[in-house]
């Protein structure tokens, strides 16, 4: 079933796309259909419409076109990393930064990489991989349209504290509670895959460590080593140009 999935999930990603590209963009509007969710036809329910309007930022017609598209790409109801890594690939294929690449990247925006210019995406299989885990929240190796949707709430329209919660959740790979600098290499790293060697200005070797650097200097306030939830988000209010970035959907739609 779910090599089916991906197959069918790869000749029609760029609907599912497009979607996603018009509910960041602010023209997401309702099509000619009035259909409900058709979920009889999917082997893994998403929760009732009303419920899941109650617990994200999106209104029952914004819900009903993405899980169309959701469910057209994936008939299964679910995605796997594989195909998820093959969806995040299609957000950036020439590189550039667009709002797209903003959401679905919010570590540049804590890690104040913004002002790089790329050029081409060369391989973001690795950062894709950590996202897909941060979708993940029951860490069972897929994402249903539920945790698609929660996340993408909170990333779109989520108050700034449940933004930077989701982005710590992203950088605590081991779910611990805490960000080392083990993890936060390994993330910077996948960021510096992604972005390549065609960026304006050209990186340094050194420049993931640098940044790692940084970032414990900024934000482990009492110099233990690890960064807390609290220490992040204190760290974060108080650097306008965080803020600033963090806040790019606050108005949108």
């Amino acid at each position: 079933m779910m090599a089916g999935c991906t197959s069918r999930c790869r000749q029609g990603v760029q609907k599912l796309i497009q979607s996603l590209q018009r509910l960041v963009s602010g023209t997401l509007t309702k099509d000619n259909a009035d259909d409900e969710l058709e979920m009889t036809t999917v082997c893994h329910r998403p929760e009732g419409l009303e419920q899941l309007e109650a617990q994200t930022n999106f209104t029952k017609q914004e819900l009903q076109i993405l899980y169309r598209g959701f469910k057209n790409e994936c008939p299964s109801g679910v995605v796997n990393e594989e195909t998820f890594k093959h969806i995040y690939a299609q957000f950036f294929p020439h590189g550039g930064k667009n709002l797209l690449f903003s959401v679905f990247c919010p570590a540049f925006n804590v890690l104040g990489a913004l002002c790089i210019d790329i050029v081409v995406v060369a391989d973001a299989s690795m950062y894709a991989h950590y996202l897909f885990n941060a979708f993940d929240t029951t860490n069972n190796g897929s994402i249903k349209f539920k945790d698609f949707v929660m996340g993408l709430s909170i990333l779109l329209r989520g108050t700034l504290r449940e933004k930077l919660e989701w982005t710590f959740h992203l950088y605590d790979i081991n779910r611990d509670g805490y960000i080392n600098r083990e993890e936060m290499t390994e993330i910077v790293r996948a960021i510096y895959d992604m972005m390549g060697k065609y960026t304006y200005p050209a990186l340094k070797g050194d420049v993931p460590q640098q940044h790692v650097d940084a970032f414990f200097q900024k934000m482990d306030k009492n110099k233990d080593g690890v960064v807390t939830l609290e220490e992040f988000i204190l760290a974060c209010q108080e650097d306008e140009n965080m803020m600033r970035s963090m806040q790019l959907f606050e108005n949108v739609m």
